[in-house]
């Protein structure tokens, strides 16, 4: 598909522009994913997921609950199981349960988690890096304030 002249684009619907804006983030980010995923698979032999699981209880070294990591996460507990299963047997993970609420377990990683994670987290950061860099400190700049935007009026609604 070759792009419409700019001028072409001044007289199109706004809501085109915004659908156009809408794929171009999709795909964007799709790329992006995806690089992200192969690189962890073929050089830290681990997943998106299970990344994405030990970032979220790095951040919170008292640990979560089940239903608060898939929350954050914004995926289903029933995802989330099997990867805090895997960190367990791993001996990445652990589960602790919490006072006075026999059915709740709280997830912390071990020493070892935080280890590993420290490790991944370095890397990923790396990799970004290296994917954006086409991108000079005013593009970084100017897209954040952008994309901080957009946030801000996506969380109003």
């Amino acid at each position: 598909m070759t792009p419409k002249p700019a001028d072409a684009r001044k007289s199109e619907p706004m809501s085109k522009s915004r659908l156009r804006l809408w794929l171009k983030l999709l795909k964007t980010s799709g790329l992006i994913e995806e690089e992200l995923r192969r690189r962890l698979r073929s050089e830290l032999g681990t997943t998106l997921p299970r990344f994405d699981v030990m970032s979220a209880l790095s951040r919170v070294p008292e640990g979560l609950k089940m239903s608060e990591i898939s929350r954050r996460l914004r995926v289903s507990n029933g995802n989330i199981t099997g990867i805090v299963d895997k960190l367990t047997e791993d001996g990445l993970a652990l589960r602790v349960s919490v006072p006075g609420d026999r059915r709740a377990n709280l997830v912390r990683l071990t020493p070892k988690g935080n280890a590993a994670f420290a490790e991944h987290a370095a890397r990923h950061e790396e990799w970004i890096d290296e994917i954006l860099a086409g991108l000079n400190a005013d593009d970084v700049a100017g897209m954040v304030l952008r994309l901080d935007h957009l946030l801000d009026t996506l969380e109003d609604d």
